[in-house]
């Protein structure tokens, strides 16, 4: 076996060159070779008390993966990741582990950490190029659960239920499964190829996805139940888009980051010569400072836009996106307007009818400069507007992207089933919510989070839907004796 690898630096991702991946959809990171891979894995420590394990929500084995791939054993550890997770190939992708696992790694502590979440990509990339073994069907245990929802939660929930032996259906909304996989994130940071080979992983353990169902008006809860379903898992992610209620945002060029992206990914805007009518052309600002910010400023340059500039109200060091991506949009030369607000969308009507509001155009859009004051609740300072800063930018389109809220349509179809103020569902700590039998988890109860994070809770709920079910057959069966018992 090679030696320690005690650099202070981690391996370097290569990655298209930032002025050609700016026009065109392919994956900006390339991933590790086998040789980068054992070389990045030959800098883990394997640490006995395992601080990288505490930082995952859904407790990869991390140490062990590692070693295996110290060893050249890819497969052997692309099998110890799928024993805590059902979708390594995307958390790989999109996880932001810099905040958690790798943040725990001691290798950090007097350098860079080691990088897990690259190596985890290489694993599941080397599984699903060159392995041949097929996932082993579990017997079923007769038992249905249906899961609300195909994105990282409900997908987490269904593949730890189906490798428990349960019958399990995913209703999906739409009609592509992945959720927000595949309609939230871009191609050239996650493949649709790659969302899609997860899915059939799931497939091929018994996990059947039904599409173009949605829960609340297709089907309800309770008629999922009707239906012999013995507890449902409500992973329907938050798809309601949050808005600033400023003039001027019913103009025609005003988009949700939720829905332009959701045009560009759900219409192929990522192949070549696309008919996605989205935009093509002119200055794009976009309002906000996350990861789906981001995503939505890299596609806008990516369709055609001739400037983009993100607009956030606090500075660089507040901006909540990942380092890498927002490395990566400034390397593909997006602007960054920090410290100023909106305040106002300004258009024009179309000249060939005048008079009609409705057919109003954006033209640019009025910002004020902030500064930063007092800490608010969360801890973060307060973002303060400067008297008389007001100043415009020249933009042909404006795409908000500061947050999103749970969808009010299953709460609003489903009795008893409660929800804070924000509309997100109220659960326990094993995502039980107000209804017995009916778990929640991810975005649907969170607000917009990460991918990881969902997932954590749909395996939370995995687990506990699995006690919940054995608790109450073994209930029923205690019945059923003791009404032989009294026959006899």
């Amino acid at each position: 076996m090679a030696t320690a690898n005690m650099s202070p630096t981690r391996n370097q991702m290569p990655t298209q060159d930032a002025k050609v991946r700016a026009h065109n959809f392919d994956e900006v990171a390339l991933g590790y070779s086998e040789e980068t891979a054992i070389n990045e894995a030959m800098r883990c420590l394997n640490c006995k008390n395992m601080p990288c394990v505490d930082g995952c929500p859904v407790k990869i084995h991390i140490p062990e993966f590692i070693s295996a791939i110290k060893e050249g054993e890819f497969e052997k550890a692309y099998q110890i990741i799928s024993k805590s997770s059902s979708l390594p190939a995307v958390c790989g992708r999109v996880c932001p582990q810099e905040t958690q696992c790798e943040s725990k790694c001691v290798r950090g502590i007097k350098g860079e950490s080691v990088g897990i979440g690259r190596l985890e990509r290489f694993v599941a990339d080397w599984h699903n190029t060159f392995s041949k073994e097929e996932p082993v069907k579990p017997e079923s245990n007769g038992h249905k659960v249906a899961i609300v929802g195909s994105g990282p939660s409900g997908l987490t929930c269904a593949g730890d239920l189906a490798k428990k032996g349960y019958d399990v259906t995913v209703y999906e909304a739409l009609h592509t499964a992945g959720g927000v996989l595949v309609y939230g994130i871009p191609e050239f940071r996650l493949p649709k190829s790659i969302v899609a080979k997860e899915v059939e992983t799931l497939n091929k353990l018994g996990v059947k996805i039904e599409t173009n169902v949605v829960i609340g008006k297709t089907l309800t809860v309770d008629e999922l139940f009707e239906n012999g379903f013995e507890a449902v898992f409500i992973g329907s992610g938050a798809g309601l888009p949050n808005f600033m209620g400023i003039p001027g945002e019913s103009l025609n060029g005003v988009y949700s980051a939720n829905e332009f992206l959701t045009r560009s990914n759900l219409m192929k805007s990522y192949l070549e010569n696309p008919e996605t009518p989205i935009m093509k052309g002119g200055n794009v600002a976009v309002v906000g400072g996350g990861n789906v910010a981001m995503d939505a400023a890299r596609t806008a340059l990516r369709l055609g836009a001739d400037k983009v500039y993100i607009v956030y109200r606090r500075s660089m060091d507040e901006l909540p996106a990942r380092r890498e991506e927002v490395e990566h949009a400034q390397e593909e030369g997006i602007e960054f307007n920090l410290l100023c607000n909106p305040t106002e969308i300004i258009g024009y009507n179309n000249p060939d009818n005048p008079k009609d509001p409705l057919n109003g155009f954006v033209k640019g859009m009025r910002c004020i400069k902030m500064e930063l004051g007092e800490p608010d609740a969360n801890g973060r300072r307060r973002p303060v507007p400067v008297p008389g800063s007001e100043f415009e930018i020249d933009v042909d389109t404006v795409i908000m992207s500061i947050g999103t809220s749970p969808n009010p349509l299953i709460k609003v179809t489903t009795e008893g089933l409660e929800v804070n103020s924000r509309g997100g569902i109220i659960v326990n700590e094993d995502g039980l919510t107000s209804r017995n039998a009916v778990y929640a988890g991810g975005d649907a109860v969170t607000g917009a989070a990460t991918v990881i994070s969902a997932m954590g809770a749909g395996k939370t709920a995995a687990n506990a839907i699995n006690e919940y079910l054995k608790e109450k057959n073994a209930e029923n069966l205690d019945n059923i004796v003791g009404m032989s018992y009294n026959i006899k």
